[in-house]
């Protein structure tokens, strides 16, 4: 048992009175100085009792991380989204909003004992150092990588660094009996939050994002113009396992494809006034039908751009209930330079629904094992399942009932492939990015001929050689899992394999449009787009 656990309960009560105080300086809640004096009289109280244990307490502590303990303790018990970062942890945080980091640029896959190299970023650090797609790194560093056990958080964090550092490499290359060493001098990466943007059929255009950070809204709109200039009129928007982001980037999305002023989403709090979002300006996309994909995977800003376009009845949600995270937080620095995010208010969608699904203060557990118990409840696979905490009802636009109390419900529901969740396939999965660059690169030159992407979509078959080679790959890499059982999942295998022999000629939009060969959501949405009409949409100008 952890020898400070019960002296962090213990301390909990009174560091809340602490993180108050802080709360106080940064927030400058407009509290009058005697509810203030009443409210926090006891602040200096946790300092007391913790030098008393730090000079009195029968073993060693770390003061620091008691401390640390005491305040993580403290705001688990005030809601689920409400946390404590370090100093140590404020920058691997924030990057993935910002929307660059420092590091050298690749894509890696850890398998087993191994580091594969999948993809390298054109022009980034790696690139420019000449590591190629297909490398197995076995050292970083001068320390052995190439062990059972190791993490993809323990490769990123030897491989990250601040820009202008270097770290070495020793790579195993085909063709080479030796090790390969090689320095790359680390730099700035973009992170992309657009997974792709092209043309599915016709007039229909699909966009996915997988997160809103601070490039988001660039990305959107400049992807937009393009499909629009190829003809799009009709617009598929992914935002399946998309966790959300900045509320700014949802709100600017949002306002390129809902027209007139309207209420995208509000927020308020207990000392937080309300606060309106509207659509305000000519949008990109006005006109042009909507349908926005969804899973248990979209959260927070994914279900307020979501909301507002089933609340407007601007378009069709299709997939499966989103998450349900309705809070919304606040950043704040310290002194020592670590970071509290603190729940300071809730969103609602323009119906006035909260989609914040349920949770008990403190149990963390709980709340923690919700999306698991979709799967043992059935919802996954049966709407009549689904099963939320607000009865209450609410409004759309044009009349249709919609309710809130646990993520946005979509319009149209869509069951998951029971099959893609077998333990065999999902291990599987996790060798075919490393065999699909490896059986490029010895057919590289064959397939760099391809230049037209529907011709390959449409003919280049997965089968014979190419499933013996991957059958040889699994053996030789000692996967632990009996390749017969793999018969059933052999069409979504299949899938899979093109898709990342397409990355390396197309990119992501080649890897995403052939994953869309197999995938229900999106079939369906294909099929409500073509559907919707004009007719069908509230004028909303």
């Amino acid at each position: 048992m952890n020898v400070y656990l019960p002296i962090a309960f213990a301390l909990v009560m009174v560091a809340g009175m602490q993180i108050g105080y802080k709360l106080y300086e940064n927030l400058k809640l407009k509290v009058s100085p005697s509810e203030y004096s009443r409210t926090f009289s006891g602040s200096e109280t946790i300092n007391e009792v913790l030098n008393f244990v730090n000079a009195r307490y029968v073993d060693t502590i770390n003061r620091k991380d008691l401390n640390e303990m005491v305040i993580r303790e403290t705001l688990s018990q005030l809601d689920p989204h409400s946390s404590y970062i370090t100093s140590d942890e404020i920058e691997d945080v924030n990057e993935s909003l910002q929307g660059n980091f420092d590091g050298i640029g690749i894509e890696f896959s850890v398998v087993k004992d191994s580091i594969f190299v999948i993809s390298i970023i054109e022009e980034g650090p790696a690139d420019k150092s000449g590591l190629l797609p297909g490398d197995k790194i076995v050292v970083i560093n001068d320390s052995l990588v190439a062990r059972e056990g190791l993490t993809t958080t323990e490769v990123i964090s030897l491989l990250k660094g601040e820009k202008g550092t270097s770290v070495k490499v020793g790579i195993k290359r085909d063709g080479f009996s030796d090790l390969q060493d090689i320095v790359i001098n680390r730099g700035k990466i973009p992170l992309v939050s657009l997974d792709a943007a092209y043309m599915l059929e016709d007039n229909i255009g699909f966009i996915k994002l997988s997160r809103f950070s601070a490039t988001t809204y660039n990305e959107f709109g400049e992807a937009l113009i393009s499909l629009q200039e190829q003809g799009m009129e009709k617009l598929i928007l992914d935002l399946r396992q998309n966790p959300g982001g900045y509320l700014d980037a949802a709100t600017k999305i949002a306002d390129e494809i809902i027209g007139g002023k309207n209420l995208l989403v509000y927020t308020k709090g207990k000392n937080y006034n309300r606060k309106d979002y509207f659509s305000k300006k000519f949008g990109a996309f006005e006109e042009g039908e909507v349908v926005v994909l969804i899973d248990q995977g979209s959260a927070s800003a994914s279900e307020i751009l979501a909301g507002a376009v089933q609340d407007l009845d601007r378009g069709m949600v299709v997939g499966r209930r989103s998450y349900g995270k309705g809070l919304v937080q606040e950043q704040h620095s310290l002194s020592d330079g670590s970071a509290l995010r603190l729940t300071v208010a809730r969103y609602y969608t323009p119906s006035g629904r909260s989609i914040q699904k349920h949770y008990d203060t403190g149990d963390q557990e709980e709340y923690n094992e919700e999306l698991s118990d979709r799967y043992f409840s059935g919802e996954l696979f049966n709407q009549d399942s689904i099963k939320i905490n607000d009865t209450i009802e609410y409004t759309t636009k044009k009349g249709r009932v919609v309710f809130g109390g646990g993520g946005i419900t979509p319009d149209i529901f869509v069951p998951v492939d029971s099959s893609k969740l077998s333990s065999t396939f999902l291990q599987a999965r996790s060798y075919i990015p490393p065999f699909a660059y490896y059986h490029f690169s010895q057919n590289q030159t064959e397939y760099l001929k391809m230049k037209d992407f529907d011709s390959f979509k449409s003919n280049f078959k997965i089968e014979g050689k190419i499933l013996e080679e991957f059958y040889g790959f699994l053996a030789s890499e000692k996967a632990e899992f009996n390749i017969q059982d793999l018969s059933e999942n052999l069409p979504q295998v299949k899938n899979y394999i093109k898709a990342y022999i397409a990355r390396h000629i197309w990119k992501n939009n080649g890897f995403f449009n052939i994953l869309g060969e197999d995938d229900e959501i999106l079939a369906k949405g294909i099929i409500e787009a073509k559907k919707l009409n004009k007719e069908h949409l509230t004028e909303l100008r």
